[in-house]
């Protein structure tokens, strides 16, 4: 007589642990050490994309066909250090199979929270203020001087009202500001002619390239403000230097730059400016978080054999 056994399974994780080759993983830049203890307690870091099984890219890195191709074939998944893939060329990785995942959900409130502390430091001239004592200037207190204005009783547009914008509404009517969301079918002209905060939270697409352009800025009351915590290309830089100059626009906050690193010098000299190096994210605990789920769709796809939740293509 002959008995069939049943096929016995064992999970992805076992395989790996068994094997004397790990999965090999190349991280594009410096990320916390937590994030990289994370990573090297199942993985081989690699110097180079070469060979590898994943990569772990952070913004900086264009993650383009020539890169991938570098890699090799055996490449199998892109985890993005951060929500935005822009970095990354979608169709070129969607057309070899490689899968490509961001980190959602974790940069949310510190993102929203960048975005209202812009806009309070615009508004209240916090930014300002503080160049003006470090250059020494003379003062005395007075009623009048360096007057701002409240958040409070403001109607704040936010263009984009995704998990961050709506986040940033909720702290934006913490401060007693009425919001106004616009949408993919809403008229973008419509709001920015009544809002007196206009807050970016769009992703970079081709779409979205120049959506606040000169007609945009032409569109907004001359006394509100613009904030932007999205991306840089969303913005026609040129023409924001110019209606902040003109008075066009009171004002404007910016977290990212049309060419970033890079600054234009025209923002540069401005006073009703003010400017962070892309901190949306910048909490010890959320870029810590963001590298941690960055390195969780790592190990799902590579070492258990699943999709992670949180994939892009």
């Amino acid at each position: 007589m002959t008995t069939t056994s049943k096929p016995s399974f064992t999970s992805g994780r076992a395989i790996q642990d068994e094997s004397t080759q790990r999965p090999r993983v190349n991280v594009t830049g410096a990320i916390p050490e937590r994030v990289r203890a994370s990573l090297a307690a199942d993985f081989e870091l690699a110097d180079s994309v070469e060979g590898v099984d994943g990569i772990l890219a952070l913004l900086p890195t264009r993650v383009d066909d020539e890169l991938i191709g570098r890699a090799g074939r055996q490449l199998r998944i892109v985890a993005n250090y951060g929500v935005g893939v822009d970095n990354i060329d979608l169709e070129a990785a969607r057309s070899r199979g490689i899968v490509v995942a961001n980190t959602p959900d974790v940069l949310t409130k510190a993102t929203a929270e960048q975005a209202i502390a812009l806009t309070l430091a615009l508004l209240r001239r916090v930014a300002e203020g503080d160049r003006f004592l470090r250059r020494g200037a003379e003062w005395r207190f007075s009623v009048e001087f360096m007057l701002g204005e409240s958040l409070d009783g403001k109607t704040v547009a936010i263009v984009g009202p995704g998990r961050i914008g709506r986040e940033t509404a909720r702290l934006a009517e913490a401060h007693g500001a009425a919001v106004l969301f616009v949408g993919r079918g809403d008229s973008l002209h419509d709001a920015l002619r009544v809002a007196d905060v206009v807050s970016l939270h769009v992703p970079a697409t081709a779409a979205t390239r120049h959506l606040i352009d000169a007609d945009a800025l032409a569109a907004m009351k001359s006394t509100a403000v613009l904030v932007n915590t999205a991306r840089g290309t969303i913005v026609d830089e040129a023409a924001l230097v110019e209606a902040l100059r003109s008075g066009r626009i009171a004002g404007a906050a910016l977290d990212v730059f049309e060419f970033e690193p890079h600054v234009s010098a025209g923002l540069l000299e401005l006073e009703n400016v003010v400017l962070t190096p892309h901190l949306g994210s910048a909490t010890r605990e959320t870029r810590e978080a963001m590298g941690l789920l960055a390195a969780s769709a790592l190990r799902s796809l590579l070492i258990d054999g699943v999709v992670p939740p949180n994939v892009v293509t």
